[in-house]
């Protein structure tokens, strides 16, 4: 044990262990405490986002040929999102902007309790540049944005 010149324990020392054991302590039960976002006031679970790639194509529910940059000559470029937990049937828009435009806006059905959807466009030679797939519900919530290119 620690202590002074006299052999006590230093109060100092102790008052420095318990401040650091309460900055240790602390955070982690105002965590435990409060909701973490995925629970409502009732206890319910909220519709959360756990996923969003923009891809190539979809096949066998997965993602393939994650990016950020496509060509043209891939003729398509789709948009995945997954989501969990999904606690009611719901809707979520994927809204596609080229150049700060709308160009799209696809209305996509999820269902409980966890649920991926898919929307896509066809690439011509005039979609080349910046894009962004906006990713919202029917409140105007935004999940995500999801940032790609097109080039030659």
């Amino acid at each position: 044990m620690h202590g002074n010149r006299n052999g006590r324990a230093c109060p100092n020392r102790a008052l420095f262990l318990l401040l650091s054991l309460a900055l240790v302590l602390v955070p982690y039960a105002k965590g435990r405490c409060q909701s973490t976002g995925s629970d409502t006031a009732h206890g319910e679970s909220r519709l959360q986002m756990d996923q969003a790639v923009m891809c190539e194509e979809v096949r066998d529910l997965a993602p393939v040929n994650v990016s950020v940059v496509f060509s043209v000559d891939i003729g398509k470029v789709s948009c995945f999102t997954l989501f969990d937990p999904v606690p009611q049937k719901t809707v979520v828009y994927h809204t596609w902007f080229h150049r700060d435009q709308e160009s799209t806006r696809k209305r996509l059905a999820l269902r409980p309790p966890r649920w991926s959807t898919v929307s896509s466009i066809q690439l011509r030679e005039t979609d080349k540049g910046p894009w962004r797939v906006v990713i919202s519900d029917d409140t105007g919530h935004i999940f995500g944005i999801m940032r790609f290119s097109v080039t030659d």
